[in-house]
């Protein structure tokens, strides 16, 4: 059976719903029984479509693509290892938000859904805009003032509305849940069907590894959406018998900005408030993660960690792998520099995968100020 489940109050709701969120207030989740066809997903094209068995839409006439998945997974070395490098900003609007889009908005549109409202520091508000595009779907996108503005082009060019916000992220956050009272919400971190889109990161892994999964992956974690998405997918593999664990998980915040940091150091099972000062890894500025609770779980039930990084070490990462012809955007860099921190202390037979999540050409004025 199909259906949303809240894991805070254990209430269950119908599938084919408008609703977002439990009555409790708390974030919900997607119960659903994936299935792998090995045959059928080998002949299949190379996006993540070719795992139609274990992606939630009921009717193929419902999905979306703008050709968007199975991105490179490169070996590369960095400080004396050989780590492998996902190259997700490859996606259609330069960043992986695109995995989690594709399947919301394909879910928007089955459900006969005209207009939606999304908030987003950028890249999930692009991804959001171009394939509500695609779909001939209305949006509203509410960003921070503060947003990159390439990314601020790039969501108009696909026709949304674009309402920017004064003040903080979280602000723009409550702002658009105010208009999801009457529209439906879009959000990347709180609509499950997003993190069903995202999961795609951990079967396009276990298939271009041949079914040899790393030890450990490396993510940047705001909202998380990567990082509970792989973990969904590898958890999902795992109950199928396809692979026979989950990954170490790691994820890596600004220390300007950490709250899973501090919660994972203290034992906390949730994030608190924090101080928040600026970043210029603005997509992973979040002070009030929505599912930091899950997030938090699926780290410690997979032998993870948290890891913070300084802006500097953004600046140098950035530069670094500019030289190196990955032109990316600094939250990218912030996630380059977790993992070079990571490998100053890992065991030399570990194998760990990364991945570079956004374009620099959306940052391209904060990019300069680095420089």
């Amino acid at each position: 059976m199909e259906r949303f489940l809240c894991s805070k109050c254990k209430r269950f709701y119908p599938l084919q719903t408008t609703r977002w969120r439990c009555d409790c207030g708390s974030f919900l989740d997607l119960e659903f029984e994936p299935k792998f066809p090995i045959r059928k997903i080998l002949k299949r094209g190379p996006t993540l479509w070719r795992y139609r068995e274990a992606i939630p839409i009921l009717r193929d006439e419902s999905m979306l693509t703008l050709g968007e998945g199975f991105t490179p997974l490169e070996e590369v070395e960095l400080n004396g290892h050989r780590v492998f490098l996902k190259i997700d900003y490859l996606f259609p609007t330069g960043s992986y938000k695109d995995r989690g889009a594709a399947v919301l908005i394909s879910k928007v549109r089955e459900l006969g859904i005209r207009k939606v409202v999304e908030d987003s520091s950028g890249n999930a508000g692009s991804a959001i805009a171009a394939y509500c595009a695609k779909a001939g779907i209305e949006c509203e996108i509410y960003v921070p003032e503060s947003t990159s503005s390439g990314k601020l082009v790039q969501i108009q060019a696909y026709g949304a509305t674009l309402r920017r916000i004064e003040g903080s992220r979280e602000r723009t956050a409550e702002a658009a849940m105010e208009s999801a009272s009457k529209i439906y919400y879009a959000s990347h971190c709180w609509n499950p069907f997003f993190l069903h889109g995202t999961k795609t990161f951990a079967f396009e892994i276990w298939e271009q590894m041949d079914g040899r999964l790393p030890d450990v992956i490396i993510l940047p974690v705001g909202h998380g959406t990567l990082l509970l998405g792989a973990y969904i997918g590898f958890k999902e593999l795992k109950e199928a018998g396809r692979v026979n664990r989950i990954p170490r998980l790691v994820g890596v915040q600004s220390a300007v900005c950490a709250p899973l940091y501090q919660a994972f150091k203290k034992g906390w099972r949730e994030t608190r408030p924090i101080e928040k000062r600026g970043t210029v890894a603005e997509g992973i500025a979040i002070a009030k993660p929505v599912r930091g609770r899950q997030i938090l779980e699926a780290i410690r039930e997979t032998g993870g960690e948290v890891l913070v990084i300084t802006e500097n070490e953004i600046g140098v990462a950035l530069k670094e792998m500019g030289q190196r012809g990955y032109f990316i955007e600094p939250t990218s860099a912030a996630t380059i520099a977790g993992l070079k921190r990571y490998l100053k202390k890992k065991n030399k037979k570990e194998i760990v995968v990364s991945t570079l999540t956004g374009m620099g050409l959306k940052a391209t004025e904060k990019i300069g100020q680095l420089q």
